[in-house]
């Protein structure tokens, strides 16, 4: 069964950092663009679409972690899935690539689960039918670090034939799903406290829009006053 066109959306996305990133760029540009525009010039209609945009934010990365909570179960589904596409398109994008490479360097793990995953890749594929020359191989960022000087970027050629007890001294063999679960686990206040640090950075800036919002239209109501005053006191001759 064919994905939905949302969901193949969201995965190709996914699968590349440089897309994610320069979405998010765009956004926050935009967001803040507005804010900034609205509050130099007083235009009110600017500073309540960002204050209104602010709030749809705010509001989708609570349902978002209220979702992950009570789903993470298909959350952690949905990321194995993400994962292993990811594995497959190994060699097919440079920065997804390299971000693959910096993950399984920086927590010590080779693949979702196991070493033995990157068979998901069509290079790394452990088939005798597998004319390609890392055929059973997996990336030098598996590879345990050694105190070499030359880094082996062969290190991990044939290590999927082994047995996890001998790969282990050649290659890291737990899956970086788990050690990345793991390490949120482990520093879960820190997370936690650097999510809750941004929700009310996002809680003041709102709040500081909609004042400045009731600043303006008080000003703007004042000098109209003053006017209609002044009118009424020098009438026409």
């Amino acid at each position: 069964m064919r994905p939905s066109a949302p969901e193949g959306a969201v995965d190709s996305l996914l699968a590349d950092p440089s897309l994610v990133l320069l979405a998010v760029g765009v956004l926050v540009f935009c967001v803040t663009f507005v804010g900034c525009l609205g509050a130099l010039r007083d235009v009110t209609l600017l500073l309540k679409a960002f204050a209104w945009l602010l709030l749809v934010i705010f509001v989708l990365q609570v349902v978002a972690a209220v979702l992950g909570f009570l789903f993470s179960g298909m959350v952690m589904e949905k990321a194995t899935l993400l994962m292993g596409q990811a594995i497959a398109r190994y060699r097919d994008n440079l920065d997804l690539q390299n971000l693959i490479d910096y993950i399984q360097k920086k927590f010590e793990c080779c693949g979702v689960h196991s070493y033995k995953d990157w068979s998901q890749n069509v290079y790394f594929d452990c088939q005798e039918s597998n004319p390609s020359l890392e055929s059973c191989a997996v990336p030098f960022s598996c590879c345990v670090r050694g105190k070499e000087a030359m880094l082996n970027t062969m290190c991990g050629y044939g290590t999927q034939k082994l047995k996890p007890w001998k790969a282990e001294f050649l290659v890291h063999t737990e899956g970086c799903l788990e050690k990345t679960v793991r390490w949120g686990r482990s520093n879960l206040f820190l997370v936690a406290g650097l999510a809750f640090g941004l929700l009310v950075l996002e809680v003041v800036v709102f709040s500081l829009a909609v004042l400045l919002i009731y600043q303006i239209d008080f000003i703007i109501e004042k000098r109209k006053s003053t006017r209609r005053r002044r009118s009424k006191s020098c009438p026409a001759k």
